[in-house]
């Protein structure tokens, strides 16, 4: 009776690093990412869970993240699921721009709306909005089935897409949920009742 759902978001990439918007684009990750993600993997062997099933986006990153985190749990053979919906909110014309290029192509006030606001996207990209009308849906149809079948279900994706679940998780709403931040590379474990709310709630911090 476990019921057991573990997020992580992904460890540094080489778009973290370099302070550029992400998003879609498909970097891999950096050394001190590799080490954040194998240090994830290592604390949630020493929680003592095995896995079920895994779900994963369709980005490098997070699947790399993944396979990492499955190598230190001796898990090689999970089977998983590497599906889009899960991917990081589109940033649309900021992808691929430094943060500082462009609060000074269209002023601080304006890029802070656009990265911290729930409803307003970027020219061309996602809100967090329109990132969890398609990560919210996938997870109701095909995640938390599993999680209340009594699996042990891990999640690796990206600040954005598991900002969207836990949005519902936590009871969040929209005027809160833009100012949670995640750590990359730290797993947060959740028990979930029998009625998909939620029973516990446990941050591995390094």
């Amino acid at each position: 009776m476990s019921r057991l759902l573990v997020l992580v978001r992904h460890g540094q990439s080489e778009w973290n690093l370099k302070n550029l918007f992400t998003g879609w684009k498909d970097p891999d990750l950096t050394e001190v990412g590799v080490s954040e993600a194998r240090a994830a993997g290592q604390r949630l062997k020493a929680e003592g869970i095995h896995f079920n099933r895994a779900f994963t986006s369709g980005l490098t990153r997070a699947q790399r993240t993944l396979a990492l985190i499955q190598e230190e749990i001796g898990q090689t053979d999970l089977p998983v699921v590497r599906e889009q919906a899960l991917n990081e909110r589109h940033y649309g014309d900021l992808a691929g721009l430094n943060k500082d290029d462009a609060r000074q192509r269209w002023g601080e006030e304006q890029v802070h709306i656009w990265r911290r606001s729930y409803d307003v996207p970027p020219p061309g990209g996602e809100s967090l909005k329109d990132t969890v009308a398609r990560v919210l849906p996938y997870y109701v149809r095909n995640i938390l089935p599993a999680v209340l079948r009594e699996e042990s279900v891990l999640v690796t994706a990206h600040g954005n897409s598991l900002r969207a679940l836990l949005l519902v998780l936590d009871g969040l709403t929209p005027e809160t949920i833009p100012g949670v931040e995640l750590a990359t590379g730290e797993p947060i474990v959740y028990r979930l009742n029998a009625d998909s709310t939620v029973a516990s709630k446990k941050i591995l911090s390094a």
